[in-house]
C-alpha cells in the first residue's frame, strides 16, 4: 500500500533540479515537485500536495488535505509516518 501524506509547498528551492519544500504537519521535508509541474514552479507555493516518498504526486485543495489528514491519523499510520521524517530531518540537521 503506498501511502500519500497531505502536505503544504512554502519555497522553492532548487529550481534546477525540481524540488521545494513542504511542511508536512510542521515537518519541513524537500520534495520533488516535478510530477505536479504545469506552468511557473513559483505558482506551487502555497498549494497543498499529496507527498509519498519525496515527491508531491498530486494537487490537492487546502479542504481534501485537512479531511486526508484526519483519516490518516485516525488510522494511526499518519503519526508513524510524521515521527520518520522527523527523525529524518533531525538526522539531517545533526550531520550539518
Amino acid at each position: 500500500m503506498c501511502l500519500g501524506i497531505p502536505g503544504q509547498i512554502v519555497a522553492i528551492t532548487d529550481p534546477t533540479r525540481m524540488m521545494a519544500m513542504a511542511d508536512v504537519s510542521g515537518v519541513k521535508r524537500e520534495v520533488s515537485y516535478a510530477p505536479v509541474l504545469t506552468g511557473d514552479p513559483h505558482d506551487l507555493i502555497g498549494q497543498y500536495a499529496l507527498i509519498h516518498v519525496g515527491f508531491a504526486m498530486a494537487i490537492i485543495d487546502e479542504d481534501e488535505a485537512a479531511k486526508t489528514l484526519e483519516a490518516l491519523r485516525g488510522l494511526g499510520e499518519a503519526q508513524e509516518t510524521l515521527e520518520a521524517m522527523a527523525e529524518g530531518a533531525k538526522a539531517l540537521e545533526e550531520t550539518k
